[in-house]
């Protein structure tokens, strides 16, 4: 079986290092909305092309290309695949000039769920493009059912008077991926009602005001942590991408993405891949 072995985490580590030392964060001035949109949408079309042509204007001289927890040239991974998106979703962070993509492709022949976190530096070029692929084999895989109910949803920008701040943000989603292994992490979750989670293709909501996201949560906290998280933050949306590897199944590469409104967990995404294996508990 394989496994990330120690240098593979050593190369992950120091990108996010990397990344939390960036030349854009809360201590400095915001991005452009604009600018980060118009790099995102520029990665959508090369998704979608399976070329990096319509990107190129937006790279940095030494970008990196990451898939599933692994440093890989863009040429060998998803990104060169043509998928045309059926759902996309993007979230912006304005003080880390990074976006946050949800893309669901659910053709037949080659279905997807795919996150996407990008991440530009002072000169608003993409210097890290770090995206978590699933398909076929993934945990709970079934992109026409992610599709039916991400359709559903309805994720609109929150007015600025009705905003969560960010570090409360952050903390809910920090709390819920605490739970694996912190016996009390879950007393920290602002749990909300209504609230759904969507963990790969499996839907814990059925429209009804009393939906809870908690059927299924871990009464077993000795389990290995959630570690290397990359987060990316959107106060409009309410939401919090985290990246991170899921060392308890087979050393996945998970996305966990969070909404909150009015201070309470509303919606939770999920999704998980262990590569070539077929993920398992």
């Amino acid at each position: 079986m394989t496994r990330f072995n120690s240098a593979a985490l050593l190369v992950l580590s120091t990108i996010v290092s990397a990344v939390s030392a960036a030349p854009y964060s809360a201590r400095t001035a915001q991005c452009d909305r604009t600018v980060l949109l118009a790099a995102t949408d520029a990665y959508v079309a090369a998704q979608t092309a399976g070329l990096l042509t319509p990107l190129q204007p937006f790279l940095a001289s030494n970008w990196t290309y990451q898939e599933n927890n692994k440093i890989i040239s863009p040429t060998t991974g998803v990104l060169r695949k043509p998928l045309k998106p059926d759902h996309r979703r993007t979230n912006s962070d304005l003080l880390q000039c990074a976006t946050y993509t949800e893309l669901v492709v659910a053709d037949a022949e080659n279905p997807y769920v795919i996150g996407t976190q990008l991440r530009l530096d002072v000169n608003s070029k993409v210097r890290v493009i770090d995206t978590i692929a699933s398909t076929t084999g993934s945990w709970l895989f079934d992109a026409k059912k992610t599709l039916q109910y991400v359709q559903q949803e309805i994720w609109a920008p929150i007015p600025a008077d009705k905003q969560d701040p960010r570090a409360a943000i952050q903390a809910a989603g920090d709390a819920y991926m605490d739970m694996w292994n912190n016996a009390t992490a879950d007393k920290a979750v602002p749990w909300g009602t209504p609230c759904v989670r969507l963990e790969g293709s499996v839907y814990t909501g059925s429209g009804k005001p009393d939906d809870s996201c908690k059927p299924g949560i871990p009464s077993n906290h000795s389990q290995a942590g959630n570690t290397h998280r990359r987060y990316v933050i959107d106060e409009a949306m309410g939401s919090v991408s985290i990246f991170c590897v899921w060392e308890h199944m087979m050393m996945a590469a998970d996305s966990h993405e969070f909404r909150l409104e009015g201070g309470r967990l509303r919606f939770v995404h999920t999704m998980t891949t262990c590569g070539d294996r077929v993920c398992r508990l």
